[in-house]
């Protein structure tokens, strides 16, 4: 009778080790595909991020060109180049975003004076 219960005690260890085998296999592979979800997130935050700098940028610079054209009578000339710089300035933001240009040093001066205080 003891053997028939060791039996089946032992059975029933091996069946629940291989359950908690499939369970971990499972566990893993749904964190995996977190954090791969997770990276998505990022990407399409950068992105979203990027293309609204870059269309806050050409607005503004279309919008102040409009201003001056309306008040001095310049027209086309203070929309055109303040829509011109507007791109630059867009384009600036960009690639300072993403790495390619150095930040700005006014921004690494505050970044500076935030460490310095404390804040």
């Amino acid at each position: 009778m003891t053997d028939d219960r060791d039996d089946s005690l032992e059975e029933r260890r091996r069946r629940l080790s291989t359950e908690l085998a499939g369970r971990k296999a499972e566990d893993a592979a749904e964190a995996k595909r977190d954090a791969q979800s997770e990276e998505s997130r990022k990407g399409m935050a950068l992105g979203l991020k990027i293309s609204s700098e870059f269309i806050s940028a050409i607005a503004v610079g279309a919008i102040l060109g409009f201003l001056l054209d309306r008040f001095a009578g310049t027209s086309p000339w203070g929309l055109i180049v303040f829509l011109l710089l507007g791109f630059c300035a867009g384009v600036l933001n960009v690639l300072r975003t993403v790495g390619m240009v150095a930040p700005s040093p006014f921004s690494q001066q505050a970044a500076k004076d935030k460490k310095r205080d404390g804040l």
